[in-house]
């Protein structure tokens, strides 16, 4: 009997396990931010605050800094600015601009820009990634960040970046994966009904950004189809990297 339960435990044990580190398959389903909403946008920026935020900027910062950026740097879907102020911080020489598609999050950047005493470091505009308010080679280096699986139109969202970047630009992208682990779902589908403000939560978050973003092997099929002749995606347990170079003598 004992043999018999333990041989028992071992299955649903392992069966759990398996769960947790398998990936999950799902189809890909749009979600709406809402981030023109006031409450939404402030949600948005209260949670940025958090630990484990500040640490994966920490670790975007970092992998921006292999590639040795130079010139002029935007952050596209810059939300309250945060990435944009560190990138600010450890990269003295860069002129850093963030761009965001709402007001909203527009005025929380350049508010925590005052704040933290870099209102002259960097400028936030307003703009859509399908509509850049830059100039034809404006950029020498683009980075979007949780904003990829919210563009609705990521094949024009990679050629409009193109656009505005010079030649031998660079653009480094870092995302969700959809197929990520199942116990990693399991986190995000807890925070959601426990952890995450109100707001949040109705507007699906952060499951919806889950939904909506993309495998690996999509955003590979993207970054084929688009401008970009050089690309590498670098596909983590539950998130990605994936960077882009314009060619030395393309046009826009």
């Amino acid at each position: 009997m004992n043999t018999t339960v333990g041989i028992c435990i071992l299955a649903v044990g392992g069966f759990l396990v398996w769960r947790a580190l398998h990936r999950v398959d799902l189809p890909r389903t749009v979600s709406f931010e809402g981030i023109e909403d006031p409450q939404v946008s402030q949600a948005y920026d209260r949670i940025s605050k958090w630990p484990q935020f500040r640490l994966l900027r920490r670790m975007i910062a970092g992998k921006l800094a292999g590639h040795r950026p130079s010139g002029t740097l935007a952050d596209i879907g810059c939300g309250p600015g945060y990435l944009a102020i560190l990138i600010a911080e450890r990269h003295p020489h860069l002129q850093v601009l963030g761009i965001d598609s709402a007001d909203e999050m527009i005025k929380a950047a350049q508010s925590n820009a005052l704040r933290l005493g870099l209102p002259d470091r960097i400028r936030f505009r307003r703009g859509a990634v399908g509509n850049l308010p830059l100039q034809d080679g404006t950029l020498d280096f683009a980075v979007s960040t949780f904003s990829l699986h919210h563009w609705s139109d990521p094949s024009s969202g990679l050629a409009e970046i193109h656009r505005v970047l010079r030649p031998e630009g660079q653009l480094l992208l870092f995302d969700l994966r959809r197929d990520s682990r199942g116990l990693f779902l399991w986190l995000l589908r807890f925070a959601q009904g426990i952890v995450v403000p109100a707001a949040l939560r109705r507007a699906n978050e952060p499951i919806g950004s889950h939904h909506s973003s993309y495998t690996v092997a999509e955003v590979e099929g993207l970054l084929a189809k688009s401008p970009f002749k050089q690309h590498r995606i670098d596909g983590g347990a539950v998130w990605f990297f994936a960077w882009a170079r314009k060619g030395p003598l393309e046009a826009a």
